[in-house]
């Protein structure tokens, strides 16, 4: 009976101690889990914290100088479905790919450096975060607007009316700038109104006009109608659409839109990252009626004179390959680049390839 007591005594030391050993490797697993997580959330809050100061009152400001740094640029934004090559496509640039973008030397002596970032319908000026990160990596200065009722700008959308007021933002900063000073504007979606507003009124202070997959639409045309091509009837739409708002009342036109959370994704977001994704889901607002419905004045001594260019996405479900060709077919601009694979939302489905054509519009002569 002794030597029983003794033989499981030994047994329940031994398994007490393989207990013990699993516990300890459990525990340490937990705590190096648990670290690895920290460390996440601690990387997390610094991208946040330094993507937040880059914004101040309603404009994404440049920070410091980085025109010193020369380096390879990997795309720390890539969502894994990129390629390697660019191609030439119908006589058009075409960017199909990924690939690293290295600081070209030319930039040292470039005269402008300003890149005003305007954003679509529904953005704000953090949709151009990968842009801004992007083009001052290469020493450029991106300035990204918040049009009003936009991104952190809390007028109310339902109160926006005119093109002129959804503008002003953007207005306002080339109104400020010094005479001797141009800037290289950059359009997306429902921005490329403001972008045309703009030619018409301070083309002395824009050198260059980049629409991406944007409303450049002809005199006497309205954004809507670009829209139109894609939703069909404009009577149907106004009279059925579930996503107009009426923030005057139901007996009042409509002052603004907004489409669900599904119908979203799968028009704006198809090749976009889920983490990019995620972002606009909670960023997006509605967006103001009126200044898409308004008819442009543009003339040919202003908008006219103005040098445009324009980027086609290829996998657009928004705005659709064929609707963009219509676009650059009517209102023919100087130049048209193409980027493969890429949704309604370059600027987070294909990054690197947009800001490699947004290069090489800067130093076009």
């Amino acid at each position: 009976m002794g030597n029983s007591l003794i033989c499981k005594s030994k047994k329940d030391v031994k398994e007490i101690g393989s207990r013990s050993k699993r516990m300890g490797r459990s525990q340490r697993k937990l705590q190096s889990e648990e670290e690895y997580l920290q460390k996440q959330a601690l990387s997390l809050a610094l991208q946040q914290l330094q993507l937040s100061q880059r914004f101040d009152g309603s404009t994404s400001k440049r920070i410091g100088s980085t025109s010193s740094r020369r380096r390879n640029l990997s795309d720390p934004f890539s969502n894994g479905k990129q390629g390697k090559k660019d191609s030439k496509l119908c006589g058009a640039d075409v960017a199909s790919g990924e690939a690293n973008v290295q600081a070209p030397e030319f930039l040292e002596n470039l005269k402008e450096k300003k890149f005003v970032l305007v954003h679509g319908e529904g953005f704000g000026a953090w949709c151009w975060y990968k842009t801004i990160s992007l083009l001052e990596e290469v020493g450029l200065s991106p300035i990204a607007i918040d049009l009003k009722g936009s991104g952190i700008d809390l007028t109310d959308t339902n109160r926006v009316n005119t093109l002129a007021e959804y503008s002003k933002p953007l207005t306002d900063y080339l109104q400020d700038l010094p005479d001797d000073e141009k800037v290289v504007l950059v359009g997306h979606s429902s921005g490329g109104a403001c972008l045309s507003y703009a030619l018409e009124h301070f083309s002395n202070k824009i050198s260059k006009a980049i629409y991406v997959c944007a409303t450049m639409v002809a005199t006497g045309q309205r954004p809507f109608d670009v829209f139109m091509e894609e939703l069909g009837s404009e009577e149907i739409f106004m009279k059925d659409s579930k996503f107009l708002i009426y923030g005057n009342g139901k007996d009042k036109p409509p002052t603004g839109f907004m489409f669900e959370k599904e119908q979203i994704k799968g028009l704006y977001f198809n090749q976009s990252p889920t983490k990019d994704v995620a972002l606009a889901m909670v960023s997006m607002r509605p967006f103001p009626l009126g200044p898409v419905m308004e008819k442009l004045s543009l003339s040919p001594e202003n908008y006219g004179t103005g040098r445009r260019f324009f980027v086609q996405t290829l996998d657009d479900h928004a705005l659709s390959p064929d609707v963009q060709e219509k676009l650059v077919r009517v209102n023919p601009p100087e130049r048209v680049f193409k980027i493969k694979g890429s949704d309604h939302c370059p600027f987070f489905s294909k990054p690197q390839s947009l800001h490699k054509i947004l290069l090489e519009i800067a130093q076009i002569p």
